[in-house]
Order: C-alpha cells, then structure tokens, then sequence
C-alpha cells in the first residue's frame, strides 16, 4: 500500500491527514449544536438536523478553502521551482494537483448533500413549528419577537405553513436563495467536469467550471442572514433553559426564568475563504498579464496524422522539459485556454507545441493558421496568440534519476521530444554533468504516420549515440498497437534491413504491445540497487499497468532496485 501511494496517488499521510480533519471538524461542530445550552431551545424547534446542518457546512468551508490552491498554477510552479522549501516528495505531491482538485470537489459534494437535506427538514420543521397550535414548547418559542422586546428563535415569521411556506423561506430568504443558486452552480460544475464532457465538450466543461465565481459568491453571504440563532451569552446567565424550559408558561413572570433571548450567528465562511480568494485572484492576474505579452509565430509545420506544430517567440520566455503551456486563441475563441506540452528543449532559441485536430478548438486553430489553404500563408497572416506558462510537471524530474522509462502513447509522446532534444544538445556539448546514464523509451501509436513527425529527432539521437561511441545510453522501443498480423508479416519480411521501413531507424518497430512485466523485470536486472523513474503521458489503463508494474518490480529492502512512477497531468 505504501509503494502504491508513492508511485501514483497522493501520499497516504496527505490523504489520511486531510480525512482526519474533516472527520475532526465534522464530529466538533456537530457536538458545538448537539451538546452546549446555547442551542438547547433551537435544538427543540430543529431536533438533531440543526448540527446535522452545521457539522457539514464546515468542513464546506475547510474545503472550499481548499479547492482553488490545486488550480493556482503560478503558485504550484513557484513552489515546484523552488529547491529550497519544496523537495523531491514535495513536488510528487504537488504533480498530484488535479488529483486533489477532484477529491476535494466530491467532499464538497457530499458534505452539501447532507446540509441540503439537513436544512430541509429544519425549514419544514421551523414553519411547522410557527404555524402550530399554542401550547406547546415549540408554539411559545416560534411566538418569540412578535412583541417589543422580545428577540426570535424562530427565523421563520410568516404564518404560512408547508409546502408553500417552505417555496417561500427557498426563494425570499437569502440563505434559501444563495442555497438555491450554488447547489445547482456546483450540479453544473460536477456533472460537466466527467471524462466524457472534457474530451467531447470541452467549451461545455470549460465554461461550466467559470460558475465558481457564482459559488464563491453565493457561499460568502450564504450566511449573511444569520437564520441560525442561539441563545445569548447574558440571557444563559439568568435564563437556564434546561431548567426554565418544564415552565414555559410562566416565562418572564418569575426571575428566575425571564424570557430568554437570542441573537444570530455571524458569518463564518469568508474568514475560511479569503485567503485562498486572494491567492486565486493574484493568480488570475498573473495570468492576464502574461497573456498580454506579445507571442510571435515563428513556424508552422504541418505534419502527418492531423497534426501541426506551432515554433513561437516571447520575450523572456525562460523552459524545463517536460514543461507545459496554456494557449488562447482569440480568432478561435475569446475565452478559451487550452493547455498544450512544450515539444522544443530548453536550448533552442523558441518553444514549440504539437497540437493535434481532435476538435471544434483546435480545428479552428487549424484553419486560422492558413493550413487548410494550399498556398504559402504569409507570416503576418498568422493569428494572434496569448501564452500562459510555463508550468512544471512530472517530467521536469527525468534528470533526477540515473535511469528512467520513458512511456508515451500516441500524441502523449510530446513531452518526452522535449526531454529527448534537451539529451540530444547536452551530448552536442558537454555531458559530463549530466546524471542521466540510460533511457529507456517506449512509443506506442495506432498508426505509422503518427511516427514521421518524431522519426527525424530520433534518428539524430541515434546517430549522436553512435558518434560518440555510447549507443547504449538510448533504448528505444515504438510499438505499432493498431495492425494486425497480416500487415505486421508484410513489413516483417524486411526485418533484415538495416533500417526499419517504417521510420527509417536502426532500430525495429515491434508490433503489438509491449509484455510489461517482461520489460520490467529485465530493466530491473540491469540495475540492481537503483532508482528507476518511469514517466508515462497516456491513458488511464496503461497508467494503472505500470503503476502496478512499479509496484510489483520494486524491493521491498531500501537498497533494492525501486521504480518510480510518475503521470503526466494536466
């Protein structure tokens, strides 16, 4: 379990320590409404759906304080940059950003279910309570406020009963009209952030999200109202409801039981949400100005399988490898950021992306770039583009470790031409310092032409390698998935060539896929003793493979071969 934490979750201590607070503050708060005498006269209109409300709503506010940080970019890159206060298990758990984005978004959903139906059965029993016979405990109180001097209990003052008195506290009250509005803001934001939408519906999921804004505001005055009342302090001290409550009819008749008086709790939310509002603002406005800065398209090149690289300038645009950007469009859309790997090294004098057509977006971006015209497309032709980036991922770490795998599928190659091209320069020059002594890389795609656009920068490391009399630093595997026998025994009749047919290399395109657990177990063999990093950008059920893969090939002694496995996420 241990292992499977470090390799692919969050750490168990971040997740344990995390569940342990909100257990915390749920069990705390629900004993601040069950127990003390100050609610003791609301717990008799509410019962226990008063602190079945309360307890909720603030681990509502722990993790709405929460949610923004996973998604401040500039901040995590800062601190990811930072070697200083952020270490190598750090900045692992820091790459887990999203992952932490969405468990905390499902807690915030299940924590506003329970005080969504909580408070449903407070605002049927509240106007049941003040449309009820006189008599009662719960009549005398509901009753509070109707004459001078005299503070309610009850926030319910009308004398409608239920439904219609309930439709009436949902859409006249505040509290019932911000609950109203960012229930249904966070059913938009969830139901459209599933794996399906982002990949079909990307403006859908994109523009959904932007509802926060509506959330975070409906969430701030949600308590402005102060329909939660309790006792005061003054009145506790000469009102004593566990004893005053058996004769509430002789209530203000005798001293020792006056008529007790209440008073709202204050808002409590933004003291929890502010701080990380103002981080998220500063990060906005980060990257509004970052998306002023003028970006120049250098290059566009159009390669095989739907897909065209964008070469840019910026001035005092500074990369990593395996490094990320977002990029916006304007005569695509005017709102729109789409994050894109960097596929240039950090050596070269521009930064490149590899975009590939899948969609309404990138489609656009395709035709605005002139390159569904035959024709040359003039530079100053080119659209507009506003960058903002660059920020660090997993990959950033590849030359941290002696030995890595290198595993990409299809277009999730992309950031591993960016670590490549830096190899490829650190070898042209000086690779005495580099820490790096072996890569192992794996590609694995559909179709032949998604390998032409990558064959001419694979080739060049071969070649380098092999002029340098260290061939053996670069193994590579490109695994065609999509063929099947037939096709794969045409091409294998050439196999005794000295390049491969297919992408021009000394090395051989297998066919199939990859025994990993066969790759594993010889990688391991090679070496004994060592940190292995595996770094894959692909899908989730490869990602799962060779999580477990790690796992299963890493010893269990500290100075033992260990894989360490790291997923591009963005």
């Amino acid at each position: 379990m241990g292992n499977w934490v470090e390799n692919e979750g969050l750490s168990i201590f971040v997740v344990l320590v995390w569940l342990g607070l909100n257990v915390f503050l749920f069990w705390w708060y629900y004993l601040v409404y069950d127990v003390p005498p100050k609610f003791f006269y609301t717990r008799v209109l509410l019962g226990r759906a008063l602190a079945l409300a309360r307890a909720p709503a603030a681990c509502l506010n722990f993790n709405c304080m929460l949610i923004l940080l996973p998604v401040c970019r500039n901040l995590l890159s800062f601190l990811r940059g930072s070697s200083a206060c952020c270490s190598t298990r750090i900045r692992r758990q820091l790459d887990r950003n999203l992952t932490f984005h969405k468990m905390v978004a499902w807690m915030i959903a299940l924590h506003t279910a329970i005080h969504t139906i909580a408070h449903l059965f407070n605002v049927e029993w509240s106007v049941q309570a003040r449309v009820e016979e006189k008599g009662t405990l719960a009549a005398v109180l509901s009753g509070l406020g109707d004459k001078a001097g005299e503070s309610y209990v009850n926030f319910y003052r009308q004398t409608i009963g239920n439904p219609i008195g309930g439709l009436y506290v949902a859409f006249t009250y505040l509290a019932g009209i911000t609950g109203v509005v960012i229930t249904l803001a966070l059913i938009l934001i969830i139901t459209s952030s599933t794996k399906t939408i982002r990949r079909s519906y990307f403006e859908v999921f994109w523009y959904t999200h932007h509802l926060f804004v509506i959330f975070f505001i409906g969430l701030v005055i949600h308590g402005a109202g102060r329909i939660v009342r309790g006792q005061t302090a003054e009145s506790l001290a000469e009102h004593n409801p566990e004893i005053c409550h058996k004769n509430f009819s002789h209530w203000g008749k005798t001293e020792a039981c006056p008529i007790p008086q209440f008073a709202g709790n204050p808002p409590m939310t933004w003291k929890w949400v502010v701080g990380p509002m103002f981080l998220y603002l500063c990060e906005r406005l980060v990257r509004f100005w970052r998306s002023q800065q003028k970006v120049v398209i250098t290059k566009v090149v159009i390669h095989p399988f739907k897909t065209i690289e964008l070469q840019m300038m910026k001035k005092g645009f500074k990369m990593e490898v395996g490094q990320y950007i977002f990029v916006k469009c304007p005569a695509v859309s005017k709102l729109e950021w789409h994050p894109f790997t960097l596929t240039s090294a950090p050596e070269e004098d521009y930064f490149s992306i590899h975009v590939r057509i899948v969609g309404d977006w990138t489609e656009g971006l395709f035709n605005a770039c002139g390159c569904d015209k035959q024709e040359f497309q003039e530079a100053w032709k080119l659209p507009k583009i506003a960058v903002d980036g660059p920020f660090g991922t997993a990959s950033e770490d590849v030359f941290s470790y002696e030995t890595v795998m290198l595993v990409g599928a299809g277009i999730g190659v992309t950031p591993f031409a960016s670590v490549l091209k830096s190899v490829w320069y650190k070898y042209c020059h000086d690779a005495t310092n580099l820490k790096l002594k072996k890569i192992y890389f794996y590609w694995l795609c559909r179709d032949t032409h998604a390998f032409e656009w990558f064959a001419d920068l694979l080739q060049s490391l071969e070649a380098q390698m092999q002029e340098r009399n260290n061939a053996e630093f670069l193994s590579y595997n490109i695994y065609l998935t999509g063929w099947d026998e037939t096709q794969a025994t045409h091409f294998a009749v050439h196999h005794e060539e000295e390049k491969d047919v297919i992408t021009g290399l000394k090395q051989k395109t297998l066919y199939g896929r990859p025994n990993w657990e066969n790759e594993f177990k010889t990688i391991a063999g090679n070496h004994p003793g060592s940190r292995i990093g595996v770094f894959l950008c692909g899908p989730e059920g490869l990602a799962d493979t060779l999580n477990k893969q790690s796992i299963s090939n890493s010893e269990a002694d500290p100075r033992g071969v260990h894989f360490i496995f790291n997923k591009e996420n963005f």
